[in-house]
């Protein structure tokens, strides 16, 4: 009998509506009874997931409550890294195999770093909006000089780059800012002390010492019970009051009230942020007003190819399951 499978937010994974080139669930049909929800609220989780015993979810919470609802349970597919979303003791008492898809953001994930990086150092928006024209406002044309420039430029060779969790994306960010010529540190992590990169000197330093050094500071570790507020009042205090700060790993490594006085302050030189506390924020959120502040909406990791390799792993985890041969399992 073939499993029926329930997506109960696929819209994370093909926005609709579907745009030119996008994916589509054709890689899933295979595998079983395939039923796609864009969005699932918690009230609708338990009628669509009642017999079913494969299910996918992005963001959808699977708590003890619901997990004692579904007896037919026997599979949750992550379709992501992180798997804060699931009970994973209450997943394992009741024999239920939890799988996430890891790896598939890294390229996408480095990019954006630097994308609100560049976008820190060289002003490319503010400067693209200055040249324009508008009324009372001449823009390049009306210039007195051949160039001209709305904020200090910045050049990241023969900085410290500071790397808060050398995993697999830490290493890729790594990489790319040496191949910019930035000196490269990481926090002096027990269980990363091993990793090295090829080509790369990496120098390895006590975590408050590596804020008090770094000229850019990028997060990239796990958020848990240690890691949360990696980032705050006393740390941002020990920061250079020229260094930036990128956080594309988890809202919570970041106290947003401390960043956001310190920014007002002047005591680091601005924050580029693709993650916040709550997704979607309240608009009390404290960053929102802060000043040399960049924010994106979580979109680091959703490049369309970063998305076909989720759904290839995604399908890949399934397939392995259903052979009796389980991977990327995080509840063994």
């Amino acid at each position: 009998m073939a499993d029926r499978i329930v997506v109960v937010d696929g819209h994370t994974l093909v926005p609709e509506p579907t745009r030119p080139g996008e994916l589509d669930w054709s890689a899933m049909k295979s595998l079983g009874d395939l039923s796609v929800h864009e969005r699932t609220a918690p009230s609708m989780m338990t009628p669509r997931l009642d017999g079913c015993t494969i299910a996918l979810t992005n963001k959808g919470v699977f708590d003890e409550p619901l997990l004692a609802k579904l007896p037919s349970l026997k599979y949750i597919g992550v379709t992501a890294t992180g798997t804060n979303i699931i009970d994973l003791q209450a997943a394992r008492k009741r024999n239920i195999i939890v799988t996430n898809a890891p790896g598939y953001s890294t390229n996408s994930v480095a990019q954006h770093v630097f994308a609100l990086l560049l976008e820190l150092s060289n002003h490319v928006g503010a400067h693209n909006l200055a040249v324009r024209p508008k009324q009372g406002y001449a823009g390049w044309p009306g210039a007195s000089d051949w160039c001209f420039t709305v904020s200090p430029l910045v050049e990241l060779a023969d900085k410290t780059l500071g790397i808060v969790g050398l995993g697999t994306i830490g290493q890729r960010v790594a990489q790319i800012g040496a191949a910019l010529g930035m000196r490269i540190a990481a926090a002096h992590q027990r269980s990363m002390r091993e990793t090295r990169i090829e080509g790369i000197e990496i120098e390895w330093l006590p975590t408050d010492e590596l804020f008090a050094r770094a000229d850019v500071l990028s997060l990239h570790c796990p958020l848990t019970d240690v890691t949360k507020h990696t980032v705050n009042a006393i740390r941002l205090a020990m920061m250079k009051p020229t260094a930036y700060l990128i956080n594309t790993g988890r809202g919570g490594l970041v106290d947003e009230g401390a960043l956001a006085n310190a920014l007002r302050d002047g005591k680091i030189a601005g924050a580029a942020v693709d993650v916040l506390s709550t997704e979607p924020p309240a608009s009390s959120n404290p960053l929102l007003t802060a000043p040399r502040c960049l924010i994106t909406p979580h979109v680091a990791w959703g490049s369309l190819e970063a998305r076909r390799r989720l759904m290839l792993i995604a399908a890949n985890n399934i397939r392995a399951f259903q052979m009796g041969k389980p991977v990327n399992v995080v509840n063994p």
